[in-house]
């Protein structure tokens, strides 16, 4: 017996079990039998939906067309998906960058194993945090890796319908935030040192510390330029998306003054590339070499600068900003920030070219 209409329960799985109509015996037969599985919810749901489907397709009794119950039964079938099948489609519809999200999936998976999305656990989670954990990972790092899988799980249980708690949110990390370390910023003589420095050797690589000195920008900003995005006649650079990089944030898209060193730097570098991207040895292959760019000139800075990198020039070209008392909302569209101010700062196109221009006026070193 079943208390669901039109089925039977044998051996604890349910049979949608039902006689057809004369009429319609001829393109059904009979007798209608077929398995709906063990989950009751889910056979309820497959036999209100059979019946629906039949009972239209009977009403008719001289003309009937005949539904394809055995596709109609499947399409209830609950799917699942491996960690990684699903990482790919998130990374895919959330057109996000794949290489954060792929480093905390892969290190899940070489600890506990590429598992059907809804057999993860809880134990699983706390097993990455003291994995990561024990190889050094700071907390911020750890608590990064956690929100990367956090979504794809949060991602997988909305379109697969799984009702279950997601075992990487609100995971509490021990001493988290403690274990930071403020980075260091360079000195107004150290800037000149090292800018003279990149124009007595003219290296590309050390070419980088004018222009993201003098501009403020990431790294992977300026090494992703295309030729197309820097206006040396209008003194303009463009940081925008492009096929080799993308952009942090929505906010990094932004039109920014290039002076002093910056724009002799960027003149050097551009009259040399013979593509279409200014650091042409960091854009060959399909994606931008950001962190081959980053381990180089941070290798020379740390050794000339006391362990300072090239993130720290943009902590330096903030505070620079601050000393000649540049506005909060001016010095976050220099440096694609999220501004944490009011609503209202979002509004409209934000700060005029001119006004931007002046405050980086303010702070530039060189000549130009």
């Amino acid at each position: 017996m079943s208390h669901i209409q039109y089925t039977i329960c044998r051996n604890a799985t349910y049979y949608y079990n039902r006689r057809v109509p004369k009429h319609a015996e001829k393109q059904y037969g009979k007798f209608l039998r077929y398995s709906l599985g063990k989950c009751p919810d889910i056979a309820a749901k497959i036999a209100a939906r059979l019946s629906s489907l039949l009972e239209n397709s009977w009403s008719n009794s001289e003309l009937i067309f005949p539904i394809d119950i055995e596709t109609t039964i499947s399409s209830f079938q609950p799917k699942s998906y491996t960690l990684l099948e699903v990482l790919d489609d998130y990374i895919e519809i959330k057109d996000i960058n794949k290489k954060v999200s792929h480093i905390a999936a892969s290190t899940l998976v070489s600890l506990v194993g590429n598992k059907r999305i809804e057999d993860y656990t809880r134990e699983d989670a706390k097993l990455l945090v003291s994995y990561l954990g024990r190889r050094g990972n700071k907390t911020a790092t750890i608590r990064r890796r956690l929100g990367s899988l956090s979504g794809v799980f949060n991602y997988a249980y909305a379109e697969l319908e799984i009702d279950k708690r997601n075992p990487f949110s609100r995971i509490l990390l021990v001493g988290e935030g403690l274990d930071a370390k403020k980075r260091g910023t360079f000195t107004l003589q150290q800037l000149v040192q090292g800018y003279k420095n990149a124009f007595d050797t003219k290296s590309n690589v050390k070419l980088l510390m004018p222009i993201l000195g003098e501009t403020g920008c990431r790294l992977g900003e300026i090494v992703g330029l295309r030729k197309e995005d820097v206006c040396l006649a209008s003194n303009t650079l463009n940081i925008k998306p492009n096929q080799k990089r993308r952009l942090k944030t929505k906010s990094s898209a932004r039109v920014i003054p290039i002076v002093g060193y910056a724009h002799e730097a960027l003149e050097i570098v551009v009259q040399r590339s013979k593509g279409d991207f200014v650091f042409e040895k960091y854009n060959k292959d399909k994606e931008c070499k950001t962190t081959a760019a980053s381990n180089a000139v941070s290798k020379w800075l740390k050794k000339e600068f006391n362990g300072l990198t090239a993130h720290c020039l943009r902590h330096t070209f903030r505070d620079r900003l601050r000393a000649v008392e540049c506005p909060m909302e001016i010095i976050d569209e220099l440096g694609g920030w999220s501004t944490i101010s009011t609503t209202g700062n979002r509004y409209g196109l934000g700060h005029k070219f001119e006004t931007k221009l002046k405050w980086m006026e303010r702070i530039k070193i060189g000549n130009t």
